[in-house]
């Protein structure tokens, strides 16, 4: 079969298309001949042989990387269902560094297999796998009412499309900050009609960009947003959390800019109620002070079911199997929009 195999640590270049044998499933598994393969900013961490400050360790090489699939299955293993074979499915491989998923057939244990819908695809189903179920536990942490004003950074991302188009479902009032005109028209086009005036989307690479924000969300919240939602971290990250109100609420989940915000300094800069330091209601969705997530397959179901009925528009940059290094190439320099997904 063909994979995606790296030889060496560095650069996007060493990820090499290969011809590798084909797996065969054990009792208790399937095959799938995977259509849709996902790609995470943190496969690109591993790639580069960085130490990853998490969960993961960097893998023995060579490797094939990835842990999201969906496809069809076209073997079952001793003891399962031969009900299995024929289905789309999607599937998370679990928390390995050396997952295989960016390979075109791939062994997964029947019990973490999720039907896919007709009507959702293999990327779009690959995105609610891994994408879609940080989504929801992010979504269930932050606890957005009508009553939120919220800041989404990386808002044109595959979370950030997710979490801009709850935030407006449930009511609130949203601020998405997203890097380039392009990305800014993006996320104006995920907001319903009936959403649309509670959408304010800024390019934070424009000169100005967070007295523009703040004058956005002084709009509706004289005191400060009540949420910020951020996946960024650092200067960009910090700067968003100024935004919040003394009282808010920060939701952290990611760090893409290489450090997490600074959230125990943050000063407080909208409206009237001054600039000092205040100690905000900080939630950590990922890193050591986050709480544990729970049950992961229900939340990839709850993911699948809010792409099924029409609650999520998922959005996706789709690129070539074998081009896996591109696709490395172009989420390391922040010109993709929603998951990036192998096809």
């Amino acid at each position: 079969m063909d994979a995606i195999r790296l030889h060496a640590f560095g650069p996007p270049e060493n990820l090499v298309l290969d011809s590798v044998p084909d797996p065969q499933p054990g009792p208790g598994q399937v095959r799938v001949a995977v259509r849709a393969h996902g790609v995470h900013l943190l496969d690109t961490t591993l790639r580069r042989g960085e130490a990853t400050g998490g969960p993961l360790p960097l893998p023995d090489l060579p490797t094939i990387p990835g842990r999201e699939v969906a496809g069809v299955v076209d073997v079952v293993g001793p003891g399962v269902d031969a009900a299995w074979r024929g289905r789309r499915v999607a599937a998370h491989l679990g928390a390995t560094p050396d997952g295989g998923g960016y390979a075109r057939l791939a062994v997964v244990p029947v019990e973490a297999l999720h039907r896919v819908p007709d009507h959702v695809t293999a990327p779009e189903a690959i995105a609610m796998i891994g994408t879609g179920r940080t989504a929801v536990g992010i979504l269930d942490l932050a606890e957005i009412t009508a009553a939120d004003t919220v800041v989404v950074t990386a808002a044109a991302g595959g979370l950030g499309t997710l979490l801009v188009q709850s935030a407006l479902a449930a009511g609130a009032r949203v601020v998405a900050l997203a890097g380039g005109p392009e990305k800014v028209a993006l996320v104006r086009s995920l907001a319903r009609p009936e959403h649309a005036d509670r959408l304010a989307s800024v390019d934070y690479r424009a000169d100005g960009w967070l007295d523009e924000a703040r004058a956005a969300v002084v709009q509706h919240a004289p005191g400060g947003a009540t949420v910020l939602l951020d996946g960024v971290g650092g200067d960009a990250g910090t700067d968003a959390a100024t935004l919040v109100a003394p009282d808010g609420r920060l939701v952290l989940h990611g760090w893409s800019a290489g450090e997490p915000t600074r959230a125990g300094d943050v000063g407080h800069g909208v409206g009237n109620s001054g600039a000092g330091t205040a100690a905000r209601d900080v939630r950590w969705a990922v890193g050591p002070q986050a709480r544990p997530w729970g049950d992961l397959y229900a939340l990839q179901e709850r993911a699948l079911a809010l792409a099924a009925d029409g609650t999520w528009r998922v959005v996706t940059h789709q690129v070539p199997l074998a081009e896996a290094a591109r696709a490395h190439r172009e989420l390391e320099a922040r010109a993709t929009t929603g998951k990036v997904v192998l096809v």
